[in-house]
């Protein structure tokens, strides 16, 4: 197939992002001075199908990368759909008005953006418009995340898109770690694209996800069993007395 061809059959909602050629922003102020970021502002970043995790520890721009990525395709900042949108008070960088989200043409245009911290206000918004989604204040926090996977992002009468994700394991027990670990399988078989910011390595455990790794390197390809975080849990639950003992 010409590349043409392959163009038009690409589906993925987000097959790159880069920054635009007149985006003003200086190279010495957050975010930019951030390695990760640099690095998409310089050489731009390719999202392939399927599932993407962004790991990384705090501080390393996982997370400003993914919210960047969300707002550049047109999500909510805050959270939500992009068939709605709500704001209580801006928080987010400037990286998403400087990146362009190239689209595949045959793409569906749905998107979602889960941004943890935010999902309070979210709840509220969806409380004041009525119906079913008005219960998910009453839920737990891990609860209503759950609630949001199975009526939102793997609903299987939506039509595939973009999900975007900033450290849903903030709400997420062992067993409902699994239990996204599951959805996310099967979102990815469906055809969804998601691109997901975290520190959990149960997630990063999903078989086929591409794996990236953020850090004063920038960013960089890896396996599960060589991401940092992996290692570090392995040493910790091998021997917790070993860090405590300097910790304590």
């Amino acid at each position: 197939m010409t590349e043409r061809g392959d163009r038009l059959h690409d589906d993925r909602p987000v097959r790159r992002v880069r920054v635009f050629n007149d985006a003003m922003y200086d190279p010495d102020v957050w975010p930019a001075n951030i390695p990760a970021v640099a690095q998409v502002l310089r050489d731009g970043l390719e999202l392939p199908a399927g599932v993407t995790f962004l790991v990384g520890e705090n501080g390393s721009g996982k997370s400003t990368l993914v919210e960047g990525i969300a707002t550049a395709y047109g999500l909510p900042p805050e959270g939500g759909s992009n068939q709605g949108w709500h704001e209580t008070r801006p928080s987010e960088s400037s990286l998403g008005e400087w990146l362009l989200a190239e689209r595949s043409p045959s793409a569906p245009r749905w998107g979602f953006f889960l941004r943890a911290e935010t999902m309070h206000g979210y709840y509220t918004y969806l409380e004041s418009l009525g119906g079913p989604d008005a219960v998910l204040h009453a839920l737990s926090h891990g609860e209503s995340f759950n609630e949001l996977l199975e009526t939102k992002l793997n609903h299987p009468q939506f039509v595939a898109g973009l999900v975007v994700l900033d450290e849903p394991e903030a709400a997420l027990s062992f067993g409902s770690s699994l239990r996204w670990l599951a959805n996310l399988n099967e979102m990815a078989k469906r055809g969804t694209q998601v691109i997901c910011a975290t520190h959990s390595p149960i997630l990063a455990s999903l078989p086929g996800a591409h794996l990236l790794e953020t850090g004063e390197w920038g960013i960089r390809e890896s396996t599960w069993e060589d991401l940092e975080i992996v290692g570090h849990w392995r040493s910790y639950l091998d021997d917790p007395e070993r860090y405590l003992r300097h910790l304590l």
